[in-house]
């Protein structure tokens, strides 16, 4: 045995010696309980083979059951538990013995008193020793006995697994000084000790007190309830944390690594939206389904959304290597009963997916393949029509010659009255698909929404890695505002809007209400535990080239029309000739290959008469 063998297995081994040197003290103690301190010579006659018959039961027992191999500074309930229970069936070993002793030496070995005398004294023993030994480790970490204060929100099961995870992880930091509960049948009782209070209640506690911490351990909760309970904190200097699910602990235990602060997406979100499943399966299941842009935010989300309902096959077509070869590791461990092809490959390339459409024959096709990053697109006008407006159009074509039954368009609310050449372009690759949809084989339907939180390029991610750095947080305008939906919500929108397009429409979802950038960056300043303009400082960079400051879902000529869904609803947009937009796009692709830059922008504001540029070079056309 080497010596790091020693190092790891002594302790252990240490442990269990000790637990039957208290065996060996009860024994003892036991006997002279039972005669009054006064053990007669013919009773300790025996000893030579009383005693290590029993410590022979106790250390094989002790064994088996392992109750020497916990970290003893990390004793809970069910370790005590377990000691007795083990003890328990020693003693009935112990027991056994007598029967036998006095059916074949008509003696009993070991009096029935020493029995449960010695039981009773083992079981306080090795709990208090190792009751001593978590205290003593405790003020070992933690000499100053100083904690702070925790709130609980929940007293169901999840907080009390949060209670107990604090106790025993993070003991020598965090005092649970109180649960908060919406239950009128638990509030003004306790619960391990700890008071359980209304949520009425929560505000003077926080007041009264300095509390680090309000843990969230209820689920569901609701939405809006969560973003005031988040400000109420923030406004005390309390950070908030939140318990998974129960579904989703390792192994079905709760773990202090588990219990994460909350972030600015869990406050952004909205309530679960509620899905028609039975129509969604409809036009799913036992379909191929070909998606482009798979792997990216929206695309790859998209993937396990439509997994979920049995597709007989998945074709996912990407241009970015790296990332198409990470969601197939994903996929290829998440994903069962649907078969799955990883195609690398550009959506402009005409031959290509005409080769992939002749393989695969796909029924659904969802289009997410797009450029999106507005200043870089204002920089590159010709790529964006490349590949939003040209890209598109070779899907959009395949798909009808292909006999596709349903093409859905990943849009934006940039296309809406676009001021950058990405919207302008976005809008186009619109215009093509709902003419195509005049044709009547291929259902063209088109989704648009706003910004996705934690998309590649969303300011989400910017933000959290300036706060890593220590700031400055950079904002462009202070009055700059954007609408947000994390993306399985939008994801969730484009599989109902597929389900219920029957082609032409343009889908727009409830966006809810629109956030202000420099809110969003105080907010997440504060849930980092910092101080905005003290700790981490906001810095305005100016408008960025065709950037506007308020986004929108309609345009001026544009009206809604609802839907079975809510959340979801027609644009009613201006019908245009197919020939004319085939025409023009023609041109505009043309124009993309090598026209200047000018030239390429001049012939979308033509197409998009709606088209006005802001804090861009291309400003001049609009004035001429």
């Amino acid at each position: 045995m080497n010596i790091l063998s020693l190092r790891r297995n002594t302790p252990r081994g240490i442990i269990w010696l000790i637990d039957l040197l208290i065996v060996l003290g009860s024994i003892l103690l036991a006997y002279l309980l039972r005669f009054n301190f006064d053990i007669p010579a013919s009773e300790s006659k025996p000893f030579a083979i009383l005693i290590p018959w029993i410590l022979a039961v106790r250390g094989i027992s002790f064994a088996v059951s392992r109750t020497h191999a916990g970290l003893i500074r990390y004793t809970s309930t069910a370790d005590g538990l377990r000691v007795v229970v083990t003890l328990l069936a020693g003693s009935a070993v112990l027991g056994l013995t007598n029967i036998v002793t006095w059916f074949t030496m008509h003696w009993f070995m070991i009096p029935t008193t020493i029995i449960v005398l010695e039981f009773l004294i083992t079981s306080v023993g090795m709990i208090l020793f190792r009751t001593i030994v978590k205290i003593a480790w405790l003020e070992f970490q933690n000499p100053g006995g100083q904690r702070v204060d925790v709130i609980i929100y929940g007293a169901g099961e999840e907080g009390i697994n949060a209670k107990h995870v604090m106790d025993r992880d993070a003991a020598t930091r965090y005092k649970v000084i109180a649960f908060i509960d919406e239950d009128k049948g638990k509030q003004h009782k306790k619960l391990e000790r700890v008071d359980i209070h209304p949520p009425s209640k929560l505000e003077s506690l926080l007041s009264d007190r300095t509390v680090a911490q309000l843990i969230l351990a209820y689920h569901p909760v609701d939405a809006a309830y969560k973003q005031e309970l988040v400000d109420l904190c923030l406004k005390y200097d309390t950070k908030v944390l939140a318990v998974p699910p129960a579904i989703h602990w390792v192994n079905g235990q709760l773990s202090f690594s588990q219990i994460r602060l909350v972030n600015i997406e869990d406050l952004l979100e909205r309530d679960v939206i509620e899905l028609n499943m039975e129509e969604i399966s409809r036009y799913l299941h036992n379909k191929v389904v070909m998606i482009t842009g798979a792997a990216g935010s929206i695309g790859s989300e998209i993937v396990r959304q439509v997994a979920k309902f049995g597709p007989t096959r998945l074709v996912l077509v990407d241009y970015a290597e790296t990332p198409l070869h990470s969601l197939e590791l994903e996929c290829r461990e998440s994903i069962r009963g649907t078969e799955i092809d990883f195609i690398l490959g550009n959506v402009c390339n005409v031959l290509r997916m005409r080769s992939l459409f002749e393989q695969y024959k796909p029924e659904i096709l969802f289009h997410a393949a797009a450029y999106k990053h507005v200043p870089v697109q204002e920089a590159h006008p010709g790529e964006a029509v490349f590949t939003n407006v040209h890209g598109t159009r070779v899907m959009a074509d395949l798909s009808m010659e292909f006999g596709v039954s349903k093409f859905i368009m990943i849009s934006t609310d940039k296309a809406v009255n676009p001021t950058s050449v990405m919207g302008a372009s976005k809008r186009i690759a619109e215009i093509y698909c709902q003419a195509m949809n005049k044709l009547n084989k291929t259902s063209f339907i088109t989704t648009r929404f706003g910004n996705v939180l934690g998309s590649n390029g969303s300011v989400i991610p910017l933000f959290r890695q300036q706060i890593e750095k220590g700031g400055p947080l950079t904002v462009t305008h202070p009055e700059v505002t954007r609408f947000f939906m994390t993306i399985p919500e939008a994801c969730r929108l484009v599989l109902e809007a597929g389900a219920m397009g029957e082609g032409g429409e343009i889908y727009i979802f409830d966006m809810g209400k629109p956030v202000k950038i420099i809110d969003l960056a105080k907010r997440m300043i504060k849930l980092s535990g910092l101080e905005p303009g003290k700790d981490i400082m906001i810095e305005y960079t100016g408008m960025r080239p065709g950037e506007k400051l308020y986004e929108e879902l309609l345009d001026l000529h544009e009206n809604t029309l609802p839907t079975h869904h809510p959340l979801i609803m027609i644009a009613k947009v201006r019908e245009q000739d197919i020939d004319q937009v085939r025409s023009d796009i023609d041109e505009l692709v043309n124009l993309s290959a090598g026209a200047g830059d000018t030239d390429v922008v001049r012939k979308m504001k033509q197409i998009v008469p709606e088209y006005k540029s802001q804090n861009s070079v291309y400003e001049a056309l609009d004035k001429n």
